[in-house]
């Protein structure tokens, strides 16, 4: 069983034609399904007024499906989203008549230059997105192998006769029926009671899986949307961090310290002052001092997201590399 998550950017509705309609808050979910193979098409639903509502959205998406109605700052600023994201595969649908050749200049230097340009036929695409579901490596664990998995948590909430139960998509790994998980950040730990995917139970989580965890040991009111679930012991919380950044070419200032940007890794998206800024003569890759407004939780080594909510049109300004 494989799962593909995808993130659906464009008219707000267009994910109803390709599945059937899961969670919905600032980002919906719809399903889609053939046998073992599930495609999760993940819906910005509030955006363009919350930034945070396309992030999330990009966030945990292996692949994308842009549908653009007309070449305007939404459409930009989705472009950046997906590049600083790192979403390098994808399927553009063009509408009202626009043409590959008039944007192909435009997503020229981002990794949306290599996505394929479809045909609006939401048959023919549910077909080529179950395949490439399909096309996934994704297998059950191996009881005799060394596991260790994460998953960020999107939603959760009590459900009457079982508990806390928690909605995430497996960033990380491996994740077990009665593992016993950090709950991060904080000191609290869960075990894991029962997993389900797509409405089916299983025993085991893998990497990209959409999955529900029905969780011991901890209440609804102790969780926060970013939290992560884990076994891993390489991963880090922080609240300081100094880290290498790297600005869009289109952001028009360098980066000042007092200003508050918001830095995006999985589920999270946090607050952070900068507190000083150095570079070597070239502004869009400064080193930067950020204090954050609570703890990040990341793997050594990964990038982030850095937002700019006062940026006007543009609110995405480029990459930082965690330490």
């Amino acid at each position: 069983m494989a799962n593909l998550n995808v993130a659906m950017l464009g008219p707000k509705g267009y994910a109803k034609e390709l599945g059937k309609m899961g969670t919905s808050t600032d980002i919906t979910f719809y399903n889609l399904k053939r046998g073992d193979d599930t495609v999760t098409l993940v819906e910005p639903s509030r955006y363009p007024e919350r930034l945070s509502s396309l992030f999330f959205a990009v966030s945990m998406a292996k692949k994308a499906l842009l549908i653009v109605e007309e070449i305007d700052a939404a459409f930009g600023e989705c472009t950046i989203m997906l590049h600083c994201a790192r979403v390098k595969e994808g399927y553009i649908i063009l509408k009202n008549y626009l043409t590959p050749e008039q944007l192909e200049p435009l997503i020229k230097g981002t990794l949306l230059e290599n996505y394929q340009f479809v045909e609006d036929d939401p048959i023919a695409l549910r077909e080529k997105l179950l395949e490439d579901a399909a096309s996934l490596n994704e297998k059950p664990p191996s009881d005799k192998k060394t596991y260790s998995g994460m998953i960020p948590i999107d939603h959760f909430f009590n459900v009457r006769g079982i508990g806390t139960v928690v909605l995430g998509s497996m960033a990380q790994g491996t994740i077990k029926k009665h593992d016993n998980l950090k709950v991060l950040p904080g000191d609290k730990t869960a075990q894991v009671r029962s997993i389900q995917k797509h409405d089916d139970d299983f025993d085991w989580a893998v990497q990209g899986d959409r999955a529900g965890l029905a969780l011991k040991n901890i209440e609804t009111d102790e969780l926060d949307r970013g939290f992560v679930l884990t076994n891993d012991e390489s991963i880090k919380t922080e609240s300081d961090i100094t880290a290498q950044a790297e600005l869009i070419r289109y952001w028009p200032t360098p980066i000042k310290e007092g200003m508050i940007l918001h830095v995006g890794h999985w589920m999270q998206l946090i607050a952070a002052r900068v507190i000083s800024v150095k570079d070597e003569g070239d502004w869009h890759q400064p080193t930067l001092d950020l204090k954050l407004e609570k703890e990040l939780v990341f793997m050594p080594g990964d990038e982030a997201v850095v937002n700019y909510l006062d940026g006007g049109k543009l609110r995405v300004a480029g990459t930082i590399q965690l330490p």
